[in-house]
């Protein structure tokens, strides 16, 4: 898969930085302190302003001939639609209807920086551009930690992704990570979601509403988690009821949960075996989970899980790793098993049956 990161002419670079670690396939700027939102947008090449155009097309019906100043075919402007425009390159973005609103860049940072009280309390840790820059995204970490026990710390981020081409809102997510693994710790807990969505037809009231209603979330989540981590990592879990949990996390479908809860253990794929296999010894002998908190503990059951697709797991590359943890089967697997650990802390291995 290509890496896609928009390629800043003007600049001369790739629209991408990261704080210290590597950059994404090698493109873009490392640099070493956490930048303010102005450093971030100029790291990342998102110095750029985004206008709505009127949308025309041809009439060929009525194409009057050649003229001293060659053909002339007279214009129609199409109605209630315009494109999206980048204004220092002249690039077309994509068509949006008469409602739409752009959304600058800076004003994605601004969303971030009025969320905790401006630069002081976010540290911007990645952002960059993809396409021709009609996508953005921003990840930030958040001060304070989610704490498991005295030493085994979870940090706190905010993801944005953004659009210019009109495919969809402005998405702001709260994702935790371990510290000890770098395990994204991805969960919705039953009746909370722990993102929003934010409309390019909304007012700028509006649109501020909704960032702070995501801080709201996020210190929910944060207080919840904390309170549910703390106690799965007081509750035992025996390595057979590991197993049982890892599989039930694991099934890819309603044919494996059959055989598995009708006993039917030997008509399950070898694949399938092998994964369950994976995560099972990474759940045994990964340091990470040699941790008090995680070692023998519901907790580890689940960094077992999300800890196999963050560091164990193949994927074609560090995009497809990303999408999957973020939105695709990774993040499916982790809340079937944030769920089935959340039952199990309830009933005990009879919630596995």
């Amino acid at each position: 898969m290509a890496h896609n990161l928009n390629y800043n002419e003007q600049a001369g670079k790739h629209s991408f930085f990261s704080v210290k670690e590597k950059a994404w396939h090698g493109l873009g700027q490392i640099i070493s302190q956490y930048p303010t939102s102005a450093e971030a947008i100029q790291h990342a090449c998102l110095d750029y302003t985004v206008e709505k155009r009127p949308l025309f097309t041809y009439d060929t019906a009525n194409y009057t001939g050649n003229t001293e100043d060659g053909i002339i075919i007279p214009e129609i402007e199409v109605p209630d639609f315009f494109a999206t425009v980048r204004t220092d390159s002249e690039q077309p973005l994509g068509v949006v209807g008469k409602d739409y609103e752009v959304i600058q860049n800076v004003d994605t940072f601004s969303f971030f920086d009025s969320i905790v009280g401006g630069n002081g309390g976010i540290m911007y840790e990645t952002a960059g551009a993809l396409g021709k820059g009609e996508r953005i995204f921003i990840t930030a970490k958040l001060p304070d930690y989610i704490k498991v026990g005295r030493n085994d710390c979870i940090e706190k981020y905010l993801f944005l992704n953004a659009s210019h081409d009109g495919t969809g809102s402005i998405y702001i997510a709260f994702t935790p990570v371990r510290i000890v693994c770098q395990n994204t710790l991805n969960a919705a807990m039953r009746n909370h979601v722990n993102h929003v969505k934010i409309r390019h037809t909304a007012s700028a009231t509006d649109k501020l509403k909704e960032a702070h209603k995501m801080l709201g979330i996020t210190n929910q989540l944060s207080t919840e988690l904390e309170a549910i981590f703390n106690r799965w990592s007081g509750v035992r879990i025996t390595d057979p009821e590991l197993k049982k949990l890892i599989q039930l996390a694991m099934c890819p479908n309603k044919e494996t949960h059959e055989k598995l809860t009708t006993g039917k253990h030997a008509e399950l794929s070898s694949q399938f075996n092998n994964v369950v296999s994976s995560v099972f010894d990474y759940a045994m002998t990964a340091p990470s989970q040699q941790e008090n908190t995680a070692k023998g503990t519901l907790f580890g059951a689940y960094n077992a899980v999300t800890g196999y697709f963050q560091n164990v797991r193949n994927f074609r590359d560090e995009e497809s790793k990303f999408k999957s943890i973020m939105g695709g089967t990774g993040l499916q697997r982790n809340q079937t098993a944030f769920d089935l650990c959340t039952d199990f802390a309830k009933h005990g291995a009879n919630s596995l049956n």
